[in-house]
């Protein structure tokens, strides 16, 4: 294992002094080995950031976060987070706030919706390699970048517009920022600037998802300071100054709009915190085992690793005389798990913060595995690859979550044209095993990122039918800036940001319920109250399902404007060429 200490000197770097610099610089040439680091990085970012905006967005998280940025945008009011116009005190700005930033920019669209949680998953990557190369030397943490690189939970996620990749990019800050200041050869001012960091990343996770962003990272803090009796580490957090920042970042905030909103308090930090985790105010429960799945398909190109995680995890790194960081890597991961394993409130990305500890610890045993162990691990995953080729026609037959099985049918392709290429990118590896471990892996986890985001890219074919992008262009012809746009029973997740124009609650509120109670004049509390308003001759549009619109239409003037397989949207107003609804 390289020694982390013992790293080339900068003075046995090419010298480029200041009077000969540019002509050092010139004469300098690129071995091959930099040239195809250099083009694989490459083609990684381009793909990273060049697939961002391939899809529409899908609801409900990625059309609700694009919204909410775009009335915050709109609006010009940062502190009051409002959705379709209704207060939404769920989640904290950090990410609308990113994400109003990336539409100040570069305009409103859909790459720039993504832009916050690609930056997230980028960083993740970057702070995680930094982390392992101080410890374990550049080798691992090569390894490191690539294992993240290829793990479908982290790359697929850094493509999704949802706060959980924001807060996992975030946390993985947290993480790598402590270990590279535990490190014995910080000087004084190093270490307490790198926890100074460490303090500022916990209050911009609190930004963003609240007070996970404190009591995860205290949570392994206590498992690890219990485990390993370093007592002493504390003294070495710099917490009074830490402390200080963390509440300089994330108390403002929670000041402005709670003196703006007295209800915020309570419905965050009771209804959002206490709640959703020791009850099932959101029938988002699961059964205990409920993330093993998903941390195992999450983490699918490694799976043959998780034996050598765990003897690295207990494996102390040379240099070190009490703080073990792979240790301390992976009691993240453990407690991490737990902790939302316990919990009443299920999502699958709530997990997404694990991976960046993975990567760690996959960085470390990859580091250490030789051609022959390295070369069954590829046999394995070869079986794995064309077993998942065979049963992709499987996806053609899938007739799920109320999406038409045509889409699917189209969708088969992609995953089988998914799992070709990594396929092929295992054989690659293996061809390229007689040149060593390294260049073996890099194949590999670029055949596995391409194929995984090549299956992502794919799902436009059931994801845009879904999205209402190609019936906003139909509704924009009679929608005017200022007609009332109501959801009828329905929140709409992805077409008020397609139109530009937020709706207006009618009957069941979902999970607007909250701001229509405590601002009722902007939604509507019921059917007859809208069969009044439709009915009193304001030129109007509503959006509805089928069966709503089979029930209101024998009894309401209903005007088809467009319609898709969940949705139809109609006016009380008819047109040139008025379609009547059916009596």
């Amino acid at each position: 294992m390289p020694n982390p200490t013992s790293r080339q000197p900068a003075a046995s770097l090419p010298a480029v002094d200041a009077a000969h610099g540019l002509r050092g610089i010139r004469a300098m040439s690129w071995s091959p080995t930099a040239a195809w680091v250099a083009v694989f990085v490459a083609v990684a970012l381009l793909v990273w950031f060049g697939t961002l905006g391939l899809r529409h967005l899908i609801g409900p998280d990625e059309g609700r976060y694009a919204e909410i940025s775009r009335e915050m945008f709109a609006s010009g009011d940062w502190i009051t987070i409002r959705y379709n116009d209704l207060k939404y005190f769920e989640k904290p700005p950090f990410h609308m706030w990113a994400t109003a930033l990336a539409y100040t920019l570069f305009g409103i669209g859909e790459w720039q919706a993504r832009l916050c949680v690609a930056l997230a998953g980028l960083a993740g990557i970057g702070i995680s390699m930094l982390a392992t190369w101080r410890w374990f030397g550049a080798r691992a943490a090569a390894f490191t970048g690539l294992a993240l690189l290829a793990a479908p939970m982290w790359s697929v996620a850094a493509h999704f517009n949802t706060l959980d990749m924001t807060l996992a990019g975030v946390m993985a800050c947290v993480l790598g920022c402590m270990l590279v200041a535990q490190h014995p050869d910080a000087t004084v001012s190093a270490r307490r600037g790198w926890m100074l960091a460490c303090w500022a990343a916990m209050g911009v996770a609190v930004l963003t998802k609240g007070l996970v962003g404190v009591a995860l990272p205290g949570l392994v803090l206590v498992v690890y300071t219990v485990a390993t009796r370093d007592w002493g580490l504390w003294r070495r957090l710099h917490v009074a100054a830490g402390a200080a920042l963390l509440l300089a970042v994330a108390v403002p905030y929670f000041w402005m709009v709670s003196a703006r909103n007295p209800e915020f308090l309570n419905f965050f930090f009771i209804h959002e915190h206490w709640q959703r985790y020791t009850s099932n105010i959101h029938s988002r429960s699961g059964p205990i085992v409920y993330f093993v799945p998903i941390v195992l398909a999450g983490f699918l190109p490694w799976l043959g690793l998780f034996p050598r995680l765990w003897k690295a995890m207990r494996t102390p790194a040379e240099g070190a005389a009490t703080f073990r960081p792979a240790l301390m890597a992976g009691i993240w991961a453990i407690a991490i798990f737990v902790f939302f394993s316990l919990s009443r409130s299920k999502l699958p990305g709530y997990i997404v913060p694990v991976f960046p500890a993975l990567g760690i610890l996959a960085g470390v045993a990859l580091d250490r595995m030789d051609v022959r162990a390295w070369s069954r691990q590829l046999s394995a995953m070869a079986i794995v690859t064309a077993c998942g080729l065979l049963a992709s026609p499987v996806v053609a037959t899938l007739n799920v979550n109320h999406t038409p099985n045509s889409f699917y049918r189209a969708y088969a392709i992609w995953a089988a044209a998914a799992f070709l290429v990594m396929l092929a990118g295992v054989a690659i590896a293996r061809w390229l095993l007689r040149r060593g471990v390294l260049p073996s892996v890099a194949v590999y986890a670029l055949g596995m990122y391409l194929g995984f985001m090549l299956a992502l890219t794919g799902h436009e074919t059931v994801g845009r039918p879904a999205s209402g992008a190609d019936i906003a262009p139909q509704i924009l012809q009679k929608l005017t800036p200022g007609m009332p746009l109501y959801g009828v029973r329905m929140l709409d997740h992805t077409l008020p940001f397609y139109l530009r124009h937020p709706l207006v609650m009618v009957g069941e509120a979902d999970e607007l319920t909250f701001g229509a109670t405590v601002e009722p004049a902007r939604a509507v509390p019921d059917i007859a109250s809208f069969a009044r308003l439709w009915k009193n001759g304001t030129p109007a549009m509503a959006v509805m399902s089928p069966e709503t619109f089979l029930e209101l239409s024998p009894t309401l003037p209903m005007y088809v404007v467009a319609r898709d397989w969940r949705r139809i949207v109609v006016t009380n107003v008819a047109g040139p060429t008025p379609v009547l609804a059916a009596r």
